[in-house]
C-alpha cells in the first residue's frame, strides 16, 4: 500500500507481512539497493517513508531473500528480469492516483 502525504511530502509505504523477518524497499529511487531502505515491523505491518520528487517510480519489496510487488500498486510494468514491477506516481501535489 501507497499513501501519498500532501502535507509532509512523503511517500509511505506498507507491506503487511507479520511472518517476515527482514523487508527492504528498492526501487529506482536507490539503484534497486536490497538493503539500503529498511522497512519497519509495526504491529505486523512494514512501514517506510521517503521524500521523492513527482514522477513515476518502479520498486518491489524484498521479503526474506525474496522480491515482491505492492498488491496496491498505482500500476505494473513488465520488468526485464520477468514478471512485472510496481510502480508508484509522485504528483506535484502529491494527490493519490487512480489505478
Amino acid at each position: 500500500m501507497i499513501d501519498l502525504n500532501p502535507r509532509t511530502k512523503k511517500a509511505t509505504f506498507s507491506l503487511d507481512r507479520p511472518d517476515a523477518k527482514k523487508v527492504f524497499l528498492a526501487g529506482d529511487f536507490n539503484k534497486w539497493d536490497q538493503k539500503s531502505h529498511p522497512m519497519k515491523k509495526v504491529k505486523g505491518v512494514w512501514k517506510i517513508s521517503l521524500a521523492l520528487k513527482p514522477g513515476e517510480y518502479k520498486f518491489k519489496y524484498f521479503v526474506d531473500g525474496n522480491w515482491h510487488n505492492d498488491p496496491a500498486a498505482h500500476k505494473y510494468v513488465p520488468s526485464p528480469f520477468g514478471g512485472d514491477d510496481s510502480i508508484v506516481v509522485v504528483t506535484a501535489d502529491f494527490k493519490p492516483q487512480k489505478k
